[in-house]
């Protein structure tokens, strides 16, 4: 059968290229093409558009941007047309594939979701074209089922998070031997996530290094995002205890004490690597004013979310500055309150499920689809 997969992310990309190797698995004789990244095209199939191109973040950028992405959403419709796929998988990405399920439902493409849009955060009325648009809903996380089928009296399925197959199933590094080939010291770690978009780390990369100088026994290690070349983070390694890797999340997190980490995904990924955190986030002057008045949950980090506490302190906007996060670093290195984060993180993996999120979404999804020919 064959299968169109849009992913518009790096998160995307990582849960894409899982269910793409366990579609495979389930349909030997699949054809896929994709919007994603690397990840993805590692795993097969014929990657049509890179989410590199796709990827602006914020009301302001995307109004900027508005020309481009009318451009690819044109684009994707003649693409899909020419392929004529037995299904459309959308992961994520909600502005774009929400336009595209609402073009495809009515030529009788059958459309899958896996990794629901946020309406539970805001833009809740799109439950409505997620009703009309959408045959099969794929959930990631725990209260998502209550609030679709509970709230909305919408089924979906509760397949568990894909990023704990994505972490368990990794090889670790030694430790010696991640520090020679990447060029680090004999130091303890602490990690620095400032996002994969250019204006995140803009904005993010400036105060999240403010602090380095008040820890001089650590080196602060930044993730380099597989989507920026190294010469956008050269201004930011200013400081003999600063240095970077690119592309190399899982492997940093892997040995790293602490971290600051831009609220996203990346929140969820370092709870689960069980990595004591700190959750920034800086948006722009325009982009923040018009999320904080429309977007009413508690948190922004989705381990303070799912556990429905604040698990890991989350500094928003202007709290996000030097004295703030020089206090939570101190915190992260304190023996007992890491030793009391790291039981919440246990507690927060239980709520997740167990593994094999991706191999049941793609059974669900094949089978789906055979019935449906």
């Amino acid at each position: 059968m064959k299968y169109y997969i849009i992913a518009g992310e790096a998160s995307g990309d990582l849960h894409g290229s899982n269910l793409m190797k366990a579609l495979y698995r389930e349909d030997p004789d699949a054809e896929i093409r994709f919007w994603g990244g690397d990840l993805m095209q590692e795993a097969g199939g014929t990657l049509v558009k890179h989410y590199r191109e796709l990827a602006f973040m914020g009301f302001a950028e995307v109004l900027a941007n508005i020309k481009t992405i009318f451009s690819n959403i044109k684009f994707c419709k003649a693409d899909i047309s020419q392929f004529q796929p037995d299904a459309l998988i959308f992961i994520d990405y909600p502005g774009f594939n929400m336009r595209i399920a609402k073009w495809a439902k009515p030529l009788g493409i059958k459309t899958c979701y896996y990794i629901s849009p946020q309406i539970w955060a805001w833009k809740e009325n799109r439950i409505k074209s997620i009703r009309r648009d959408v045959d099969k809903l794929y959930v990631i996380l725990p209260f998502e089922k209550e609030f679709y089928e509970t709230k909305h009296h919408f089924p979906v399925t509760f397949v568990g998070h894909p990023l704990i197959d994505a972490i368990h199933d990794r090889q670790q590094k030694p430790y010696a031997d991640f520090i020679s080939e990447n060029h680090l010291e004999d130091a303890p770690i602490i990690a620095v996530l400032p996002g994969s978009r250019k204006q995140e780390i803009t904005k993010m990369l400036a105060v999240m290094l403010s602090i380095t100088a008040d820890f001089p026994g650590y080196q602060f290690v930044i993730a380099g995002a597989p989507s920026q070349d190294f010469s956008f983070y050269q201004p930011f390694l200013h400081h003999a205890n600063i240095k970077f890797i690119s592309n190399k999340t899982y492997d940093l997190l892997g040995h790293a004490t602490a971290a600051m980490v831009t609220s996203g995904t990346a929140t969820l990924e370092t709870a689960l690597f069980k990595v004591p955190e700190v959750v920034c986030y800086k948006g722009g002057w325009i982009s923040y004013q018009i999320a904080k008045r429309i977007i009413t949950l508690k948190f922004i980090s989705l381990v303070n979310l799912i556990m429905d506490e604040e698990v890991v302190t989350e500094l928003i906007q202007d709290e996000c500055n030097a004295k703030n996060l020089r206090r939570e670093m101190k915190k992260l290195l304190d023996g007992n309150y890491r030793t009391r984060l790291l039981k919440q993180y246990d507690i927060l993996e239980e709520k997740l499920g167990g593994t094999g999120a991706s191999a049941k979404t793609a059974e669900l999804i094949v089978n789906f689809v055979r019935k449906s020919i």
